[in-house]
């Protein structure tokens, strides 16, 4: 059975970034909480947040470019 590569590109990328995001959440916090407790968990999940907001914003920049660009 053949295989597409740019599927199975683009399904790889996917999952290494959603498994990024789950360890840096599950255990990045998890640490946090049991060494510095609730409220220094609750402050890095801030910082979490504050940093996904403007990487969100650049990429859905890049990814309207790249549309733009493609459709000509």
């Amino acid at each position: 059975m053949p295989v597409d590569p740019k599927k199975y590109h683009t399904q790889t990328k996917v999952r290494l970034v959603f498994w990024f995001i789950f360890l840096l959440i599950t255990v990045g916090l998890g640490m946090i909480w049991l060494i510095y407790g609730k409220n220094a968990a609750f402050m890095g999940f801030l910082c979490l947040i504050g940093m996904a907001v403007p990487v969100g914003l650049v990429a859905l920049v890049m990814l309207g470019l790249d549309k733009i660009v493609k459709k000509e």
